[in-house]
């Protein structure tokens, strides 16, 4: 029998609970799953790619079967095919996701007829966490430990010790 291989792709800037969530769902229909954490080199994130990667490995230490990749100006496709992937991940929490999401995988289906797109719904009690959401609060100083795991909330304290000790 062959290996399901699954890879969910994002910026993940910052991984938030809703990402989680399609993780836990994802880890238990899949031998091995990829978290891609996918940039590009010319657009400036919120969280550096080496911090955005230290926040999903430390969320996602739990998950056995879940490692953390990384790629940049490179569509998830391509990389899915170079490390044998057989379904691509992704998350939906509303209808617009739909729209956009069944857009992506149109094309990625028609880059690679091998690959399957499969969509997981997130749970109710996430659906309205969004990474851009998180990065307005964190902006503004709010309390953002509810929507996301511990890992982030660690770095948003870190960033804002560097930031008053200037």
């Amino acid at each position: 029998m062959s290996s399901k291989i699954g890879l969910f792709a994002g910026s993940f800037d910052p991984v938030t609970n809703g990402h989680l969530a399609i993780v836990k769902s994802a880890s238990r229909l899949f031998d091995q799953l990829y978290v891609g954490l996918f940039y590009n080199k010319d657009k400036a994130g919120f969280f550096t790619v080496p911090e955005r990667r230290r926040m999903l490995e430390e969320a996602l230490i739990d998950f056995k079967n879940v490692k953390v990749i990384t790629a940049h100006d490179s569509l998830a496709v391509d990389i899915a095919e170079q490390i044998g992937v057989t379904h691509l991940v992704r998350g939906l929490r509303n209808g617009s996701d739909l729209e956009y999401e069944s857009e992506l995988a149109f094309f990625n289906r028609h880059l690679s007829e091998t690959i399957d797109t499969v969509f997981f719904l997130t749970p109710a009690e996430v659906t309205y966490i969004s990474s851009s959401r998180i990065r307005e609060l964190i902006h503004f100083r709010s309390d953002i430990s509810a929507f996301v795991p511990g890992s982030v909330v660690k770095e948003v304290e870190k960033k804002s010790e560097d930031f008053t000790s200037l």
